[in-house]
Parts: structure tokens; sequence; C-alpha cells
């Protein structure tokens, strides 16, 4: 595990004195100003209803209040509260009548009705904020509604801060920017947890995939032990406990998150239930003292959110219920701000058992039997659900109305509200601009955004609720024969898919003294990769599940991948090393010398490639071993170690071999983990010209590509003993079959620059896109 150093942001000197903007702020009522005139009291009105969405639990004057002995917790079942339930129901009527509406159309309406909808543009135009997403202005409106920096942090000088899910980052470039434009006095370290956007095995419906600030900041990330970034196992709380122990008081948690819920969204409370119960006890395990926390939650109708909520009332002096107006109105999002914490001694006999049930998989007890709720705590909660119903629902039965039509009246009174809705929050909140030399990033040099073909690509649902379960109900046999395929079995291979991605560069520097082995848990699969388009991947993966090939025995299976598809293009040997002949010849002309003896071409593990047909003159030397085409494609990709451990050999094999100018040909399954991209980078960096030849074989679920290094140039011999070290290491967990395998040993940092992301990013598409259309081509065939 690789250790954060905390860097402070130093930023104003300090002063003794709690800031006045830090106390507690009292509803604000924007007077009819000049600016206001335009508006109309009405349309001003109903604007500055959008910023009092806010509730505050008032505890009883008599302390009744308080958490139930030990021994009451996760003794009883679940029991919902008739009350809570009828709210729920009703509020799921309501959401039922979206159900028939397709997304892309529904979005884009309640983007227009959305009252606070032109806020976000205007603030990254007139403050120069960072990363300014909906997200961003939520959490500026929380830091401008409450205390949520402890005085304490003001008068000593030092505030230390922990985001949890907090992907891509917007909350801390939020808070960056509030105590910047307000000249707080103060150091401000932080430490941030998200799942982790370059782990191959993490979700990609529950990952956040924009890096733009997690990749150029990345020491300040903690994925926990198994670099996954799951905040729901324990050992990712206790390497977080012992990771924050320089920090002498942690001031604010936050935690904003959650996951697609769109398979089922009347359910989404529920869902979501036991990622909340694991932040929340994060929170209270490592706040001090004192401190401010800060949960996003949806619903609060289930008796597990009554039990949290209760929690949270019996551990802070002060909890609120808020959802900001730039939180659309329609949905359920609000956040749960808890202020002046008691300290986790004063709960500590209820954390302790708290503890015991943290993960997924928590007990299905609840963690307070609901007799030991006080009633008085139950009314002030169902107030609270009564006060968000009503404002969610009103909003979704406005929405629908206008679905059906809007008149040109209607639509220019919502531009109004638009237009007001800016100008009470800037007045409001009184946001300022910053510097960019003030960001956090002040040049990104890193990331996702580095990819230009990366835009666009996150997956979205164009279609109708019940269009989408509609389709989640077909088996793949279904979805082949409907047709639901075709977009990929149409896709032939008319030529070679990597002959215009040419990789070329300038020797690298190697800061090989930077890069580290970072080791993690064996891979189950691959479903998630920063270096291949995630609908590919995803599709792909579906179809080496479920299809035919993947489901029969290995005799069907030899059978079927002998079915050649006669519409693609299937390239000789002969094919491939005249691609490499003319890379050759280009790099020579480019350089403008002659080389003094003629270039070898060595081809590693790929046997069936030199059948002794021409090779365009080029002197081919094939190296003996284990054949890497002997490695199928499968769920795991190239995440295989055995795979891995095998290329990297092959390639320590060949190294001393090379001579300047040489070329390397290799059989490469794919490229989407940190490993296989690792090794790439070595050969981008040792090699004046890399491309690709795909495919190079009509067979699914083969080898499809080869990988062409063209113009060898050397390797420093401290890489290459780092190399053999690293082989070393993997052979060994190999031998001992340990679980664990090598995840990465070049920094992220370094393979998320440059060219070299798109790159990888054609190489993995293509063999996706090229193993996909195969299995799918092989489906449609009439069966014998």
């Amino acid at each position: 595990m690789k250790t954060i150093l905390y860097l402070p942001l130093s930023l104003t000197p300090r002063v003794s004195l709690c800031l006045t903007m830090n106390k507690p702020k009292k509803a604000v009522h924007v007077e009819q100003s000049t600016s206001f005139d335009r508006f109309g009291h009405g349309i001003l009105t109903e604007t500055e209803k959008l910023f009092q969405k806010r509730f505050s639990y008032t505890k009883p004057p008599d302390n009744e209040w308080q958490l139930p002995d030990p021994n009451q917790v996760f003794i009883s079942d679940h029991k919902e509260f008739s009350s809570l339930v009828a709210l729920k129901e009703s509020l799921n009527e309501v959401k039922n009548r979206l159900s028939d509406k397709r997304l892309d159309e529904w979005h884009q309406h309640t983007s227009f009705t959305n009252k606070a909808g032109k806020i976000i543009a205007h603030l990254k135009k007139s403050v120069n904020a960072e990363l300014c997403t909906q997200a961003w202005c939520k959490f500026h409106e929380i830091l401008c509604s409450f205390p949520l920096l402890p005085c304490e942090a003001l008068e000593n000088g030092e505030l230390n801060s922990i985001h949890l899910c907090e992907a891509p980052g917007a909350f801390i470039a939020s808070l960056n920017h509030y105590l910047k434009s307000h000249r707080v006095p103060c150091d401000w370290n932080w430490v941030a947890n998200t799942l982790n956007p370059y782990h191959e095995a993490n979700d990609t419906l529950m990952v956040i995939m924009d890096d733009r600030l997690i990749a150029n900041t990345l020491y300040r990330w903690y994925f926990g032990p198994e670099n996954t970034g799951d905040v729901m196992t324990l050992g990712h709380l206790t390497g977080l406990q012992h990771l924050i122990s320089n920090m002498a008081t942690v001031h604010l948690v936050t935690s904003d998150g959650s996951f697609d819920c769109q398979g089922n969204p009347g359910e989404q409370e529920a869902l979501v239930s036991s990622l909340h119960y694991c932040e929340t006890v994060t929170a209270l395990m490592t706040l001090s003292p004192g401190g401010s926390f800060v949960l996003k939650m949806f619903t609060l109708f289930e008796h597990r959110s009554v039990n949290l909520l209760f929690l949270l009332n019996c551990s802070f002096e002060e909890v609120h219920v808020f959802k900001p107006a730039t939180s659309k109105a329609g949905n359920s999002e609000v956040y749960v701000v808890c202020l002046h914490y008691l300290g986790k001694e004063a709960i500590h006999l209820v954390l302790s058992k708290m503890m015991q049930s943290f993960g997924k998989d928590m007990v299905e007890k609840a963690l307070f039997p609901q007799r030991v709720i006080p009633e008085s705590f139950l009314k002030v909660h169902e107030e609270c659900c009564l006060f968000f119903h009503r404002h969610q629902t009103e909003t979704i039965l406005e929405n629908l109305r206008l679905f059906e039509g809007m008149s040109e009246v209607e639509c220019a009174k919502l531009n109004a509200l638009r237009d007001c809705a800016v100008e009470v929050f800037l007045q409001r909140y009184q946001v300022k601009p910053i510097a960019r030399s003030d960001w956090l990033v002040k040049k990104p040099q890193a990331g996702y955004s580095m990819n230009s073909k990366w835009y666009g690509q996150r997956n979205k649902y164009f279609c109708t609720y019940n269009e989408r379960k509609l389709m989640e109900s077909l088996s793949w046999e279904d979805k082949v024969a409907k047709g639901c395929l075709d977009v990929w079995a149409d896709q032939h291979s008319l030529d070679n898919v990597g002959k215009g991605s040419i990789l070329k560069g300038a020797p690298y520097t190697l800061d090989w003294r930077q890069w580290y082995i970072l080791e993690g848990r064996r891979l189950p699969r691959v479903t998630c990769s920063p270096f291949c388009e995630g609908e590919a991947l995803k599709s792909l993966n579906e179809a080496l599940e479920k299809s035919l090939i993947a489901l029969a025995g290995v005799g069907t299976v030899t059978r079927l991948m002998e079915q050649e598809c006669p519409s693609c293009f299937d390239p000789p040997g002969s094919f491939i090393f005249a691609e490499l002949a003319d890379l050759m010849k280009e790099l020579e002309e480019d350089s403008g010398e002659d080389s003094p003896s003629q270039p070898k071409c060595f081809v590693v593990g790929f046997p069936s490639f030199c059948d002794g047909e021409s090779q365009n003159n080029l002197d081919v030397k094939l190296l003996e071993g284990a054949p890497l085409s002997t490695f199928r494609c499968s769920l795991l990709h190239d995440g295989e170690p055995k795979y891995q451990q095998q290329f990297l050999g092959h390639l320590l094999q060949v190294f001393p071999q090379l001579q300047k100018g040489d070329a390397l040909v290799l059989p490469i399954l794919s490229c989407c983990t940190r490993f296989m991209a690792g090794l790439v980078f070595v050969l981008h960096s040792c090699f004046r010209c890399l491309s690709f030849a795909c495919p190079t074989s009509s067979r699914p679920l083969g080898t499809s590509a080869a990988l062409l290094c063209v113009g060898y140039r050397g390797l420093p011999d401290p890489v290459i003993q780092y190399l053999q070290q690293l082989n070393e290491r993997m052979r060994t967990l190999l031998e001992s079959n340990s679980p664990q395998q090598v995840l990465q040993f070049v920094p992220m940092e370094t393979l998320l620059t440059g060219w070299l992301l798109e790159f990888l990013w054609d190489l993995n598409t293509a063999i996706a896109k090229r193993q996909l259309h195969l299995i799918i081509q092989t489906e449609q065939r009439p069966r014998v």
C-alpha cells in the first residue's frame, strides 16, 4: 500500500477569531433591490421557496432522545412504521407515472423546468469555479447555510477533512473555492475516498469515471488495502483510521455516496441503506469531538433510515435535513447535516456493536427495535418526511402537467424563475471568483480527460423505464434472435483496424525510482478499464458469460470456432510483416539515417505467425517459449496472472537480444489492466514506434491482435533489473497459489498521460469489438 503524504494548502495568515461567516445562517430574505425589480414580487417569492427546503430536528427539553442499551442492538427484526410506509407508497404511485416516458425526452424536459438550471453555467463563467458541477453548487449551498467548519479549526488555523464517496471531487473543489474566496485563514489537509475508477473489477455502473481531479491529486486518495476504494469493507475503515492518525483533529467528514438505481427506482432507499450505514460508521469512527458530518440520503421512510437518523440525533448536538436549491426538485436527494459531534467515546458501546456488523452483508436485524425509538422522535421524523414528500410530489406532478404541453406564458415564467434563481443564489451566498492559481489542479497532467475519445462514452439509457426492464428480462438467445445485438454483428473487419493507430514519440526519461509494486486480491474478472470503450467491454463480457460459445463444452467450442466470418478480412502473416516493413521504412526516412545493418524482427510467443511464407525480406527470428497465443479471451481478458507473467517473461527473454533499430512482434489478448498497460508503456519507452494489427484471427475467443514494435532504442539496465524483480515476485505469487496478484507497477499518473492513453483505447476497443462481432456472428448461424 502506498503511503499518502498530507501536503497543507497554505492560505492566508492565521487569526484567532472564529469568522462570523461561519456562524449559523438565518433565512435570508432577498429585498426588492433594483436588480430584482424586473422579476416582480410573485417570481421572487416563488424563487425564494427553492432555498427554503430545510428541516431541523428539535430535541425535547427532557433529553429523552438517548441511545438504547447496547444489548438492544441488532436483536430485532425490521418493523416498518405504517405512516411512513403510506408515504412511500404515495410517492411511488406518483413516480410510476414516469415509467412510460423516454428517459432522454424526460431529462430534457426536466432540465428546462429546473428552476435552478442556469446557476451552474453562470458560476462557470462568473466565478471561475473549478470542477463546477451540480455537486459543487450543492455543497456550496451547504457550506454557506450551516456552520460546518468548527470554530476550533479556524482559531487554530488548521482544517482537516475527509471526503467519502467523493468522485469526481466536486465537494473538495467547492470547499477549496469557499476557503480561498473568503480568505479563510487556515492550512487545509484533506484525504478522499471513492470507488477506484482504475480498478479492473469495479462495476462501471457504480464507478464515476470522471477523474479530472483524482488523476492529478492521486496521493490524496485512499482506495484501501484491496485498492478497490470500497468504503463498505472493514479493511478500508481500519486502513483509513491508520492513514489519518497524523491528523490531530478531523473537523469535517462528507459522504456523497450513491449508485445507479434506475433498474429499481422505487426501492432506492432500501438499496443504498447498507452504504449509508457504512458511511455513517466510518464518519463516527474518524470524526473528532465538535466536528461536522454531511451525509447524502434519499427518502427517509424505511426502518433503517429511522434508526440511522435517531443514531445521528443522539450523536450530534444538531441534525438538519437540507435539500439545496441546485438539487433537482423532482428527485429524492437530501443532505443530512450533523453539527457538533459528541465524540465516539459518548457512543462507544453502540458503535462497537455496529463495527461488528460492518460491510455489504449487514445482519438482517434492525439496528434498534422499533419499541425503543421515542414517540417524540417519530413525530418529528414523520414531519420531516411529510415536508420533503410534499415538495417532491408537487414538483413531479407539475413536470408531468407541463410535459403534456407548455404555453408561451408558462415558458416565459419558467425563464424568469431560472434567471431570478441565479440572482438569488449569488446574493444569498455571496459567491466570489478565485484565480486559476488558487485551483487544486492548475494544469491537468493526467486523466481520462486527456483522452478525447472518452467523452460521451459513459453508458446512458435512451429508452423508457418499461423498455429497459423488458431488455433486462431477455435472455442472451432472445437478444440475438430479436436483433438487439446487430450493432456489433454488422461491424465486419474490412482492413487492419490498427493501421492508422501509430504511437510515436521521443524517448522517455524513465523515472523508474518512482515506480512501486501494488498488489491486491486476484481479479475475478475485468469489468472496468480506463483503456477501453466501456460499452464494448460490457457487451463482450455479457457475451463471454452467456453466449453458446461460453456455455458449450470444449468440443462444441472448437467446432464453432472453425466457422469463420466470410465477410471479415483475415490477414495472413505476410500481411503483418508487410505492415511492419512499411513502418520500419517510414522511421528510417524520418530519421534520415541509413541503418548500419539490416534490422532483425523478433517474433515472440506466436509460432503460427511464421509459416515460411514471404516475410518481406525481413530477417525474422522466432523465439522459443510458451506460446502466448494459447491463452483465450475470457472474463479475465488480460488479467490472468499467468498470462501477465509469461508476457513479461518473454519481454525479459528478448530484451538482451535486441539491437538498435530492431523490431518486435507479440500476440496480445488485450491491454485492459494497469499491469499490461505498464508493459506497453515500457515498450513505448524503448521503441520509436508502436502499432497493432487487428484482426489476426477469425476465430472467436482466440488471440485477435498483434503488437508491432519498431525501432528499438535501448532500455536502461536498472529498468531491466526492476522488471526481473517484478517477474520473480509474480512467479512467487503464482507458485504459492497466493490469493494476491500484482495489479500495477507503473504509477497511474504516468499511464494516464500523453498519446499512450489513446493508443491503448484504440487497441482494446478494436479487440473487444472484434471478439464480440465473431461471437454474435457464430450465435446467429443456424445450429447444425
